[in-house]
């Protein structure tokens, strides 16, 4: 008996096609990296230009997240309605072109606004390409295809980082956005001409020609076409949709687990990328010292994002992740205790760097598979935008600590107690009730 085209994508070996949709999505996670520190590779060449002071170039560095929270919550739950595919095609477009105004941008209040305009599209692809590298890997390599999308977002940001130095000193800051907007604008011709929209949109929104586009997806991936479309999966009268669906009786506890969860992580994951180098010099290490430690923090997140998605092929994701917070915290405690020892403070930050982006590429993978198809897109860019806030509140939390009085190196004795809290509400999490996914009958 034939499997049906779901049973494939669930169960099936990934075939050439599909990890075709998945490099694609790590690619637009690479894009991702770069557009969103852009503003940090270049903020000392834009402030001694344009003469900012510290709140000025505070406020620079925090409008692209600002957008990227507002993408997440408000433009990325139309994947739902209009699809994956065109809505990153219209946030790619979003975002390139937020790069190019940034190049020609002539006051900082104009450059705040248009890094805020790229945040926006940047939120919205973040969420969408989440939702269909989970949505084209099979159940085993659900975990790793998603988690990759975080190694993406790092080298993305690590190459970038590099490019920007060489842009920088040939033909200034200005040349640094204007690369990142060309590149972004080339990636749409591939999204047009090879990222496919998912089986599951297709099944449960039924778009115009909805069958002949479901039938060229099972000609690529080698699965006998439809005569027709299975029978819609029915809901009750007056049952709630898209974001009311989130928080319908049924998906509230997931959808308030899941919002904790994202900001818990992203509130201890910022406050580690961000105070890092800046603490270590505090606290008597040398300003190379800061930076390579700051380094290592990235280098460390590029394996660990890939290393939960492999694990979480062996084990539950859940029981992996609960893992990655638990010696997260671990290792935060020991990096209070390592003050005196340089090496131990180095070696220490490629761990913490390695286990807590594994945290966070975990939440990207465990987020897609707890909601329906149809609320898919919906209920992940909430669960983004959740974080970002949190992203967005801890390094001020973290300012205000240090004005209280604390030492540098004991703030993260403090977070760890953040990461273990996520940790404990991974036990609250269920699976969602009504997260059944639709079937296609053979044909």
């Amino acid at each position: 008996m034939t499997n049906t085209l779901n049973q494939h994508l669930d169960n099936g070996p990934m075939s050439r096609f599909q990890c075709l949709a998945i490099g694609i999505c790590i690619l637009l996670n690479m894009i991702d990296g770069f557009d969103v520190l852009v503003m940090a590779f270049t903020a000392a060449s834009v402030s001694a230009q344009w003469g900012l002071g510290g709140a000025q170039v505070g406020l620079l560095l925090s409008a692209g997240l600002f957008g990227m929270a507002a993408g997440s919550l408000f433009i990325a739950p139309w994947a739902d309605r209009v699809g994956r595919r065109p809505l990153i095609l219209f946030c790619l477009a979003l975002s390139g072109i937020g790069m190019l105004l940034s190049a020609m941008s002539q006051t900082p209040v104009q450059l705040a606004l248009l890094r805020g305009l790229t945040g926006l599209g940047i939120g919205g692809i973040l969420a969408s390409s989440n939702v269909i590298a989970s949505e084209f890997a099979s159940k085993r390599w659900r975990g790793l295809a998603v988690s990759l999308q975080s190694t993406g977002y790092a080298l993305g940001a690590t190459l970038g980082g590099l490019l920007a130095v060489w842009l920088l000193g040939q033909w200034g800051w200005r040349s640094v956005f204007l690369f990142g907007g060309v590149v972004t604008l080339l990636v749409i011709p591939v999204v047009l001409l090879w990222l496919p929209e998912s089986v599951d949109f297709l099944l449960m929104r039924r778009p115009p020609n909805a069958l002949a586009r479901i039938n060229r997806l099972a000609l690529k991936m080698g699965q006998p076409a439809l005569q027709v479309l299975p029978a819609p999966t029915l809901r009750a009268a007056g049952a709630a949709t898209g974001f009311g669906q989130l928080l319908a009786p049924a998906m509230r506890r997931t959808t308030l687990v899941i919002w904790l969860l994202f900001f818990l992580v992203m509130f201890g994951f910022y406050f580690v990328m961000s105070w890092t180098p800046k603490l270590l010099v505090a606290a008597g290490l040398t300003a190379q010292q800061g930076i390579t430690g700051g380094v290592l923090l990235s280098v460390g997140g590029i394996v660990g994002a890939a290393l939960i998605g492999g694990l979480s092929s062996r084990w539950p994701l859940s029981r992996v992740l609960a893992m990655f917070m638990l010696v997260t915290a671990g290792l935060l405690v020991l990096f209070v205790v390592s003050g005196s020892s340089v090496s131990g403070i180095l070696a220490l930050g490629l761990l913490i760097g390695l286990f807590s982006n594994g945290c966070v590429a975990g939440l990207y993978a465990l987020s897609p598979v707890v909601y329906d198809a149809s609320v898919r897109a919906t209920g992940v860019g909430w669960g983004i935008g959740i974080g970002r806030i949190g992203a967005i509140l801890s390094p001020t939390v973290a300012g205000m600590l240090l004005d209280g009085g604390w030492q540098p190196l004991h703030l993260y004795g403090v977070f760890a107690s953040v990461f273990v809290m996520a940790a404990a509400c991974l036990l609250l999490l269920k699976p969602a009730a009504g997260s059944a996914q639709p079937t296609m009958a053979s044909a």
